[in-house]
């Protein structure tokens, strides 16, 4: 079975969007879950991607990813009305959404993209949204538009200072914990350095904090352990035990050396992949 792409576009240099054919994870889907997807159903890496957005009625299901790897790369080329050859869903325990209070919802770069359904079902279940939306510069900022619309207050920022204020997600977040009355909760995702320093910043203020880790994953089942991370002491698998987890628990240090560990194999595979691509209309040619 093959996953059409109905809609399909550039959000940032190196960011898509993609709306895929899905009726069954489209009906099933809860905010934070995530599929497994690959661009050729025989020989393709399984990747994880977090479920952005779903139409029902449609039967469609919204992916956004970042081109990193080779997979990402093939997966940026497939033109609108292309198909993906695999996806697997929906998977991983879905957000805990109840009226909390105030919720203050951190995201950077690319970690906004699964944050916009967690901050949706976490305004349409009766709570204040608070957003903070970080990217390196202007033209890397994704989703502004559509969490602007959700949020009762949305705070930019930008590490260049190219757009909103010149600062990282944890100065805002700090601010916003340190007033009165404080968030009753706080969800970051991003890159895992920053949610360590938001969990941090949160810890301080003792604000109860979610975070949703993005490991390494293979099967996404919990059968091969190479999502495995810390929590409270524990071995947890992201893919059955997560994505979310207490962020005031989680080992950050030992899954960025975990993350790491195939780093330098990913950025040999697009180096490869580039220098053996050929343009199929024939731009290449002379």
């Amino acid at each position: 079975m093959l996953y059409q792409i109905t809609n399909k576009k550039q959000l940032s240099e190196n960011v898509f969007q993609m709306d895929v054919v899905a009726p069954l994870v489209a009906q099933a889907r809860k905010a934070g879950q995530f599929v497994i997807v690959s661009p050729d159903a025989e020989t393709g890496e399984r990747i994880p991607l977090t479920i952005a957005g779903a139409d029902p009625e449609k039967g469609t299901i919204r992916l956004i990813f970042q081109r990193v790897g080779k997979t990402t790369a093939l997966m940026a080329e497939i033109p609108e009305g292309g198909t993906l050859g695999y996806v697997a869903g929906p998977l991983g325990r879905p957000t805990h959404i109840e009226t909390f209070g105030t919720v203050v919802c951190v995201g950077g770069g690319i970690g906004v993209a699964p944050l916009l359904p967690i901050a949706t079902a976490m305004k349409e279940a009766g709570n204040k949204v608070i957003s903070i939306l970080g990217a390196r510069s202007k033209e890397l900022l994704i989703l502004e538009e559509e969490f602007t619309a959700l949020s009762d207050q949305i705070v930019i920022v930008t590490d260049d200072g190219s757009y909103g204020r010149k600062a990282l997600v944890t100065e805002p977040l700090k601010e916003i914990c340190a007033g009165a009355p404080k968030p009753d909760l706080a969800v970051a995702i991003g890159p895992t350095i920053m949610m360590k320093f938001c969990c941090e910043v949160t810890r301080e203020y003792a604000v109860p904090t979610q975070v949703s880790l993005n490991t390494i994953m293979v099967d996404g089942t919990g059968m091969c352990g190479g999502c495995r991370v810390e929590v409270g002491g524990q071995t947890k698998f992201v893919c059955v035990d997560g994505p979310e987890f207490d962020g005031h628990q989680v080992n950050f240090d030992l899954m960025m050396r975990r993350m790491n560990a195939f780093k330098d194999l990913e950025k040999r595979a697009l180096e490869q992949y580039y220098k053996e691509h050929k343009c199929k209309i024939g731009l290449d040619r002379k």
